[in-house]
Parts: structure tokens; sequence; C-alpha cells
């Protein structure tokens, strides 16, 4: 996965368990784009200071993922639901008999509520 993606995602789900500081340069980082140099300027800090910020927030943020893995559960829903979606576009231009596709939609949601 594209690594400002998994940053953007990790901050969506767990940013708000960052202080208040660590979340405003984070969010500056990830999501506004800006240069450590730009928000070092910002934020009254040194450079050195905002990269050591934002490492230390991707290692909290990395260490709340790899505990309770929402993101990976996300991008797996995600992927089957687009499975989901697939099997009904075969549906609609008629690959698929109704009751192949009713069993592949029933296999899917299984999944989603297993991993749910």
């Amino acid at each position: 996965m594209n690594e400002i993606l998994e940053q953007a995602l990790l901050y969506d789900f767990y940013g708000e368990l960052l202080t208040d500081h660590q979340k405003e340069i984070y969010g500056q980082f990830v999501l506004e784009d800006l240069s450590l140099s730009e928000i070092a300027q910002s934020e009254g800090i040194s450079r050195q200071g905002v990269h050591d910020l934002i490492r230390r927030c991707q290692k909290i943020l990395e260490g709340y993922e790899s505990k309770l893995h929402l993101v990976e559960k996300f991008l797996s829903v995600k992927k089957m639901v687009q499975e989901i979606n697939d099997v009904l576009d075969s549906y609609e231009s008629r690959d698929v008999e109704p009751e192949v596709m009713a069993e592949r939609i029933r296999r899917i949601s299984d999944t989603i509520i297993e991993e749910l």
C-alpha cells in the first residue's frame, strides 16, 4: 500500500488518540502535505523537532494498528464489498446465474461478518 495512504488511514482511525499538539503537527504533514520546514516555521519549533514528533506519532499509530488491526479489517471489508459489486455487475450483464450470484454474495458477506 502507498505509504502516504497508509499514514492517512492510520491517522483517520487512530488520530484522536494522539495529543492535540501531535494531531496538529501530524495532520499538517500527512493531510495537508506540508514540508517539515513549513511546519517548523508555522509552529515555531525546529525542523528536527517536527521530524522527531512525526516519527514518534507514526510509531504510536502503527502500535495501535498492530494491536487493533482496524485499518487491516477496513481494507479487507472494502475489498470484499468491491467483490460483491463485481458479482452484481456480472449478473447485470447476464454472465452469472442468479443462484451462483446469490451463493457468491452469501460467501462474501459471511466472510465480512466473521472479520467484524
